[in-house]
């Protein structure tokens, strides 16, 4: 799902660029609606211990050099021991992309001839204050801090992270890379990452099962790898050109959706230039079932005669498997494979589906949806499909720089009490600065 272009001129300025596939339109969400600073946004002024606090994006590497988040742990340590010493907060969630296994150099062995297990340890040691500090919300036992799996983290193992923060609550789908999470006495809220509705980032086991048993990488992960390299390159003129092909006219639909798929990828390396050319083994994988190591063009979708048939190498067939992937990762109200290809770079998407999915789906019953992954904070009002007031929010992200966009973003839900005027608010905070700043709220009444 993500792009970001103007700010790509400055390494550190393009870091976030690995999350996901916000091409150009994370600029038409540049308003910071902001308000008075809050005093305290874990305080519901009350004794009452019932607060939900959620972030999701951080964007933990295992190599500082390269991270996406490097100068904000300090602060995110510090919100994170705010949370901890609150009287009021009852559970903390962490909806996806905590650990990044995917923002890494595509000539970079992630795993250093090791496996996943070492290279989360990695992640801990180089984001030690971090982990720290939400090990010891964990270990006091009062805040319940719950893990959703996002597609940054997607293939990470419950036992690995359960190795760095002993004692976390995972909610997983039985899939691996998926999740959803309602916490025990509000059924009527649905926390995720939000991948599962992107064409580039929901887990894909179909493709590639060839050459890498098992695996559930989809193509978002090559595009993040390629990007990475671009920003530690600050590569400016390509080394190579993309190859061209043109629609084929047979009026076959997968060939032209095949054809619309080439459009993603020689978008993105027209972003995200590479000093290497197109045909050397350079992406080095060993992870999640893939052993070798792969070039630009085995991802890229050639045609061997002009107006000929289209084919490509790894995601064989993609075009033709979305529906099969959504009943996989239970996409409850299916997406056109068309929309789900056009909008792949659309943050503005992912936001919709969360009323498509939950508030005009009748088979659901959640009221307050909570999405990560686009890195656009933000909070919308929707009517469900009995006309009654539901609430999203995006808990935005953690990166170092997030062009034309907030960053240091979390969610705060504080439920209502018995009272018959009390109102369920969702609130909406930033902590650039170390500055606790309201950046929007809205309410609710079950």
């Amino acid at each position: 799902m993500k792009k970001e272009i103007s700010s790509l001129l400055s390494i550190r300025a393009a870091r976030q660029i690995g999350r996901l596939l916000l091409f150009t339109s994370l600029l038409i969400f540049c308003d910071k609606l902001y308000s008075a600073p809050a005093s305290d946004p874990f305080t519901n002024g009350s004794k009452e211990r019932n607060m939900i606090v959620v972030i999701s994006d951080i964007h933990l590497g295992a190599d500082l050099a390269y991270a996406e988040t490097n100068k904000n742990l300090k602060p995110l340590a510090h919100l994170i021991g705010q949370i901890s010493i609150s009287p009021n907060v009852k559970e903390l969630v962490i909806a996806g992309d905590l650990l990044d296994e995917w923002f890494v150099p595509a000539t970079t062995d992630t795993y250093q001839g090791k496996d996943q297990a070492d290279f989360v340890k990695r992640i801990a040691n180089a984001n030690k204050e971090v982990i720290d500090a939400i090990n010891r919300i964990i270990r006091d036992g009062k805040i319940l801090v719950t893990y959703v799996p996002g597609n940054h983290d997607l293939t990470i193992a419950a036992e690995n992270v359960a190795a760095i923060l002993p004692g976390i609550h995972q909610s997983r789908d039985k899939e691996l890379g998926l999740g959803t999470y309602s916490p025990a006495d509000h059924p009527e809220v649905a926390i995720e990452h939000g991948h599962r509705y992107n064409f580039f980032c929901a887990p894909d086991p179909i493709s590639n099962q060839d050459v890498a048993p098992g695996t559930i990488m989809p193509p978002g992960y090559f595009f993040t790898r390629i990007a990475a390299l671009h920003v530690v390159q600050n590569c400016r003129t390509p080394h190579d050109s993309i190859p061209q092909i043109v629609k084929n006219n047979s009026g076959d639909e997968s060939q032209a959706l095949l054809f619309g798929y080439y459009g993603l990828w020689k978008t993105t390396l027209t972003m995200f230039r590479i000093e290497n050319r197109f045909d050397e083994k350079m992406i080095v994988t060993k992870v999640n079932g893939f052993a070798d190591s792969y070039s630009v063009k085995d991802l890229l979708p050639f045609q061997p005669l002009p107006g000929g048939s289209i084919d490509v190498k790894l995601y064989k067939g993609i075009q033709d498997s979305w529906n099969q992937r959504q009943k996989i990762n239970h996409v409850a109200v299916n997406i056109p494979v068309a929309q789900a290809m056009r909008y792949v770079g659309d943050a503005a998407e992912t936001d919709r589906q969360s009323e498509l999915q939950y508030f005009m789906n009748p088979n659901s019953n959640k009221r307050i949806v909570v999405f990560g992954h686009t890195h656009v904070a933000k909070i919308s009002s929707y009517d469900n499909h009995k006309g009654q007031k539901s609430i999203y929010a995006n808990s935005g992200t953690w990166i170092d720089h997030n062009p034309k966009l907030t960053t240091m973003n979390f969610v705060v839900i504080t439920p209502q009490n018995g009272d018959a005027a009390s109102q369920t608010y969702v609130k909406l905070y930033n902590f650039e600065g170390e500055i606790v700043t309201e950046m929007d709220e809205k309410s609710i009444q079950f």
